[in-house]
């Protein structure tokens, strides 16, 4: 079975993507970012929560940036602390993008 790691339904969270398994919006996910919340923190606060799943959040708003657009920097990066190299390790190669999902490397398109 694949999962489906944000979803979608105009039914739960008054529409607002959220996390499987969670009621944590992608929204919110990015604000904790923004305030500082690293990946490993976000895990210790919301234990119902994967690293897979953040990452897919993360890589989610990279995809509407409309909708996020005051969660990313100047250089279109997401504004907070992303995964580590080491965190990002074993993530499927479609999460681990540079600069919104891990810190370092080119701008994000």
């Amino acid at each position: 079975m694949t999962i489906k790691w944000v979803q979608v339904d105009p039914l739960v969270m008054s529409g607002e993507p959220f996390c499987y398994g969670s009621r944590v919006t992608v929204r919110r996910l990015l604000e904790l970012r923004a305030n500082g919340a690293t990946p490993s923190r976000l895990l210790a606060d919301h234990p119902e929560l994967r690293l897979m799943g953040i990452a897919a959040a993360y890589c989610f708003a990279a995809d509407h940036p409309g909708r996020y657009a005051d969660l990313f920097g100047p250089g279109g990066e997401l504004v907070g602390p992303a995964f580590t190299a080491d965190e990002a390790a074993g993530l499927p190669k479609r999460y681990r993008r540079p600069r919104v999902v891990i810190a370092d490397g080119p701008p994000a398109t």
